[in-house]
């Protein structure tokens, strides 16, 4: 629900043109959002560390054959050769991987001088160890109960299933199981400075009331952010 009618339609109205460009997009997954960079003209190589969700990203490259190329690899030694790609994108991947200054790094690398990198991940203020929603008799939220914003999470393990699935689409499998690694709003702002980038543009996604009419479940990125959007260009 929040990627396909909030989080992904947000991420591509911030995007700059990127026809006829080469681009990279870290952490693929099963290359749902690579291909809809390749629909706008790009030249995409989509690149993750989960062989299932490669295995996925290909076979629907058979199915709607797009050009893509999907490689097997970690964002923290990216195998790519320097100054590769025009612009590197990452939908939700970053706050999943740990040394995020190597990964900082490795992208500006592979990046060509002027070349921009996006991403989108889930919003510091909320990606904390406790947070709670808090609902009206009505079922809207109304606010959010955070706390432990610096206490800085360096991998713990943490369960969770799809909140929107069904309980019978749910029940026969098992939780994923995520490592967790927060950061302040600071921290990942000044990894990027520290390797070199420029802020160029920052996004908060919010859903017009429209939306929030037309699905109720995003209401709640009516109240306080979900996600943030981030551009960065390395310097010519």
């Amino acid at each position: 629900m929040y990627r396909d009618r909030l989080n992904t339609p947000a991420f591509l109205a911030m995007l700059p043109d990127v026809a006829g460009l080469g681009g990279l997009d870290v952490g693929c997954g099963e290359g749902h959002n690579t291909r809809l960079v390749t629909r706008r003209g790009a030249h995409m190589t989509g690149l993750d560390i989960a062989p299932t969700f490669l295995r996925r990203a290909r076979e629907a490259e058979e199915v709607e054959p797009l050009g893509i190329e999907y490689v097997a690899g970690s964002a923290l030694a990216l195998p790519f050769s320097t100054e590769s790609f025009d612009f590197v994108v990452a939908f939700m991947s970053l706050m999943d991987m740990p040394e995020i200054e190597r990964v900082m790094r490795e992208i500006r690398r592979v990046l060509v001088p002027a070349g921009f990198f996006q991403f989108s991940i889930t919003h510091p203020f909320l990606d904390m160890p406790h947070h709670r929603n808090l609902r009206g008799p009505d079922g809207k939220t109304y606010a959010y109960e955070v706390g432990g914003y610096f206490q800085e999470l360096r991998g713990k393990v943490e369960e969770w299933s799809f909140g929107a699935a069904p309980p019978e689409v749910k029940a026969p499998f098992p939780k994923f199981k995520v490592p967790r690694f927060t950061r302040t709003l600071s921290s990942w702002l000044n990894s990027l400075l520290d390797v070199g980038f420029t802020i160029e543009r920052l996004g908060e996604p919010c859903p017009s009331d429209e939306t929030a009419r037309a699905h109720p479940y995003v209401q709640d990125a009516q109240v306080v952010p979900y996600f943030l959007h981030v551009r960065v260009r390395r310097p010519a």
